[in-house]
Formats: structure tokens, sequence, C-alpha cells
């Protein structure tokens, strides 16, 4: 199904508006002396130089420049719609009018070529980030290398708190020097304390030097 053409408003205003500023600019380069096609080709090149300012603006470039060339353009347009309002005698034109129509096209031509072949600044390309590097894999262990977990004690009856043999050897020298020195054997709390270790641990030494 064939949707219907609804008029918009501001496209219509813009068609008109851009009608009646070639139909300016035409006329003013035929009052300078540019007859024929002449006439025809300077309203294209001032609102093509207008466009592709814009354009140059929209895609991000270089401000100035964009900027510089837009109001140029901008100018020329709006300086023919004057122009040809009655501030002119266009039946005698000026020589300044004449020499800017003549130099219009090398002006425009320039302008064009800046806008188009002029390169990116730093700030205004997007930064790229780089790809995350790939995690490196982790090295095999070597069973060769890896040392062996030290032995531990067996548990006595009862006992579920496993205790390493090179502390329960300690443990029994603190235990006989205890005895040594006061003749009794060392209590489980004493024990405890010389050794810095839990209770739970100090029980499970205790059992095992009994």
């Amino acid at each position: 199904m064939i949707r219907s053409m609804r008029p918009d408003a501001v496209l219509v205003q813009a068609v008109i508006a851009g009608a009646l500023s070639f139909a300016h600019l035409h006329d003013l380069a035929a009052a300078a002396g540019q007859s024929g096609w002449k006439a025809w080709a300077y309203p294209i090149s001032v609102d093509l130089l207008l466009v592709a300012a814009w354009r140059r603006l929209r895609a991000g470039g270089s401000s100035r420049l964009a900027w510089c060339w837009f109001l140029i353009a901008l100018v020329a347009s709006l300086g023919a719609n004057v122009a040809t309002a009655g501030f002119l005698d266009l039946a005698h034109p000026p020589a300044w009018l004449r020499f800017g129509v003549a130099g219009w096209p090398a002006l425009a031509f320039l302008g064009g070529t800046l806008l188009a072949h002029s390169p990116t600044t730093a700030g205004d390309r997007v930064p790229v980030l780089p790809a995350p590097a790939a995690p490196a894999p982790a090295p095999e262990a070597d069973p060769e290398s890896t040392p062996a977990p030290a032995p531990t004690a067996p548990l006595a009856a009862g006992e579920d708190t496993p205790v390493p043999a090179a502390l329960v050897a300690h443990a029994r020298k603190v235990a006989d020097d205890h005895q040594a020195r006061t003749g009794s054997a060392i209590d489980t709390d004493t024990l405890r304390a010389r050794l810095g270790v839990p209770a739970p641990m100090a029980d499970a030494i205790a059992a095992q030097l009994t």
C-alpha cells in the first residue's frame, strides 16, 4: 500500500527559501557580467560550499576551518539577497561587485578543497581502546618440584584435630623441660600457653604425650 505523502512545513519553507536565494544569486551574477550557464553556476557553487561546511561541522572536523567557510558562503548568499533588494543599482554594478563575482570561483574551489582534504584534528578522533590481552595460562605444577605436605602424627582415639609431627616433638621437649624443673607432668593449660596453640590442638598434643 502506497503511503500518502504529507507535506512537511519545514521542508516546504526550506525549498522556498532555497529557490529565492538561488534566484537572487543568479540575478547578481548576471548583473555583474556573468551570462548564460555561468550565472546559473554561481548559486550552485555558493550553496554547495555552504552545505559542505555544515556537513564538516556535523562530522566533527576542524571547527575553525568549517566555520570560516560556512560564514564566507553565508555572507555571499545573504549579500546577494540584500543586494537584489534595491540597495545596489544592478543596471550599473560597481567595480567591487564585478571583482567579487569574478573571483568567487577560485575562492570556492579553495574552500571546497580544504574542507574535503584537511585531516581531522587529534582531539576530534574517537579514541580506540586496545583489546584486552588474553590471560597467560597458569604454569603446570611439576610433581617432582612440589614439596610434599608435612607428615602429621596419628590421631589419638576420639580426637579429630590434626597435629604436625614436628609440633608434637617440640611439645615433648617442652613437657620434659617442665617436668625436670618442677618434678610434675605438664598440664594442658600450661602446654597450650607455652606453645601458643588453640585449646583443641593442645588437647590433641597432650593426648599424644601421655
